[in-house]
């Protein structure tokens, strides 16, 4: 059985179908894949009061999905991982603090310390996608995640915030990941 693919947008999207997100849903859906490909509520602060309890009881997220988390939205789903079995996710322009940014510290993901262990013990597989040009993310800040996780890694030197500010309207390498974690 095929893994369900759920989509997690970043902070300050209004709307999930941003940057390659689109592009990678009707690609999955032609391959036969269920997907979950919705707007968050909160969708500007991205609070994980409210993220994480809309992954639990609306996209109900279990062992057989597999978390596509850009930005804010691999922050989700690096904490939903600390306490849920999924089969596995891939994180894009994924950090571990708050950036110094007033916006990310009201989101809550950054008020305790994170249970690496727990993220990779209740998934099979995290891949993760980075950019050393990131205006967003610092590089160091991926590398740090990446070897907490000892994550399937991708680093790229061209590929900004993956959609912002440069547009972005697929990501082959993605879908390749998912395609190979999905046999």
């Amino acid at each position: 059985m095929k893994p369900r693919i759920v989509y997690i947008h970043g902070n300050s999207a209004t709307h999930w179908s941003f940057a390659w997100a689109g592009w990678l849903k009707q690609e999955l859906e032609e391959r036969g894949f269920e997907t979950f490909f919705e707007t968050m509520p909160d969708s500007i602060i991205a609070r994980s009061e409210y993220w994480i309890p809309f992954l639990e009881n609306h996209a109900k997220v279990g062992e057989n999905d597999i978390i596509v988390g850009w930005s804010t939205g691999s922050i989700a789903a690096m904490r939903y991982a600390e306490a849920h079995k999924v089969k596995g996710s891939v994180l894009v322009g994924t950090y571990h603090s708050d950036l110094g940014d007033a916006m990310e510290k009201q989101s809550g993901y950054f008020d305790k310390p994170w249970d690496w262990s727990a993220i990779k013990a209740n998934q099979n597989w995290i891949a993760q996608f980075q950019s050393s040009n990131d205006p967003v993310v610092p590089i160091e800040e991926g590398r740090f995640v990446h070897d907490q996780l000892n994550t399937e890694y991708f680093e790229f030197d061209d590929k900004f915030h993956f959609g912002w500010p440069e547009p972005m309207n697929s990501f082959p390498e993605l879908l390749e990941v998912i395609l190979k974690h999905s046999q």
